[in-house]
């Protein structure tokens, strides 16, 4: 659909967002324009037009309220960027459906819905998750959309990262193209349901790393994965859907996971005191977290110089005077 129609504007009086009022929800009778923002009841997160880094392009997106350092979280139309937000609305549709339209009209993003509404709001949450929902109704399981179904490139807390079994919808996570462009870079952080499920990151359409299949307790890949003082984590597999998700034991703390360009999967936690974000570990902690650096039949042990050796009963296939060629990875040769 190019253009939306504009009579939809004239079947009820629209009411426009001041920026100075903090309010949660929106219903069909109001805009979100330039300069406008929805806060979250308890003022954690705040939707509005922002641009990220050097960009002088607008965004309808998410990010933390309170802090000193502007994070986006969510980005509605991270394909579509906007060069004029004068003019530009956020509204909700009386069928359900959230649409950006420009100055002239054109659609530049919407949401969908998974069945027809009959009142419906849009909330966002002190999560950070945009929710469409019939209004009353707070249970997540009933709502319209969620912006948690369409992440970015962050993993929140609560947030699935999995698959639907029934919609066929998959929950994952997609870089930025750069700091200034938030559209699709090339990494994705997918959970793979098939089988044992595990995760894997992927650049372009070739595995990067892998997380190793769930145990029943974690990745098996992802020895750090363990009990902590900061978050839970578990694994749920149904009939409904298959999905991995982490719950922070503070909630007033600021955390979020986030696929980075280079294909580093990273965990931030905001420091009040230095008004910054702290690295507080990342995923693929060491180069044998690679797939498949050593090859077939091959064995790494990051202790070891050169990480890569055969496993018993197996030879180097090429040799070379004091280097060993495996795919595209070249490691000095172990000569016993």
């Amino acid at each position: 659909m190019k253009y939306f129609p504009m009579l939809l504007f004239c079947s009820s009086l629209l009411l426009i967002i001041e920026s100075s009022t903090a309010i949660d929800t929106i219903n069909t009778t109001q805009l979100v324009r330039e300069g406008d923002t929805i806060v979250s009841a308890g003022g954690t997160y705040e939707l509005g037009f922002f641009s990220p880094g050097k960009s002088k392009n607008r965004y309808l997106g998410i990010w933390y309220s309170k802090i000193s350092v502007q994070t986006a979280v969510w980005v509605a139309n991270r394909e579509t960027p906007l060069n004029d937000s004068s003019g530009v609305i956020l509204r909700l549709t009386n069928q359900g459906i959230l649409v950006l339209l420009n100055r002239s009209g054109s659609l530049i993003w919407s949401s969908n819905i998974s069945r027809p509404a009959k009142n419906p709001v849009a909330q966002l949450l002190d999560s950070g998750n945009l929710v469409v929902k019939e209004e009353g109704d707070d249970n997540l399981e009933n709502s319209l959309w969620q912006s948690f179904e369409h992440p970015g490139d962050t993993f929140m807390p609560d947030m699935k990262q999995g698959r639907n079994r029934i919609t066929g919808m998959d929950w994952y996570m997609t870089s930025w193209k750069s700091p200034d462009d938030p559209s699709r870079g090339n990494i994705t952080y997918i959970l793979v349901p098939y089988g044992y499920p595990e995760i894997l990151v992927m650049e372009d359409s070739r595995v990067k790393y892998r997380s190793g299949p769930w145990n029943g307790m974690r990745f098996s890949g992802t020895p750090h994965l363990k009990p902590n003082p900061v978050y839970t984590f578990g694994f749920v597999f149904n009939d409904k859907e298959i999905f991995y998700r982490y719950h922070l034991l503070n909630s007033s703390k600021l955390w979020r996971v986030v696929a980075s360009q280079n294909g580093d999967i990273t965990n931030f936690v905001w420091v009040d005191k230095t008004q910054s974000w702290l690295l507080y570990g990342t995923a693929n902690t060491d180069n044998c977290e690679r797939y498949s650096l050593c090859g077939a039949n091959g064995i790494c042990s990051i202790s070891n110089s050169p990480v890569c050796d055969c496993l018993n009963g197996f030879v180097p296939k090429i040799k070379k005077t004091g280097m060993q060629w495996i795919g595209q990875v070249a490691v000095l040769e172990r000569f016993l």
